[in-house]
């Protein structure tokens, strides 16, 4: 079984649901940055600045647009 995890601080984070014993032996070799998920900026970076006529407060009362709920 293989997993995809993340290096913090020197320390080898696994995904969520993975539980390994500690003492398992296991083969750690990095990936290329090309193979990590883009951040979210980054994944939609087309549509940045596209819009130019949403509302002021969209981000604040973003409920009040979609659902219909009070402004805050």
């Amino acid at each position: 079984m293989s997993v995809t995890a993340i290096v913090d601080n020197g320390k080898v984070i696994l995904p969520e649901g993975v539980t390994w014993p500690s003492g398992t032996l296991v083969h750690v070799e990095p990936l290329p940055p090309e193979a990590q998920a883009p951040t979210l900026a980054e994944a939609l970076k087309d549509f940045i600045g596209v819009f130019e006529d949403l509302p002021a407060d969209l981000a604040q009362n973003h409920d009040h647009y979609l659902h219909g709920q009070a402004k805050e």
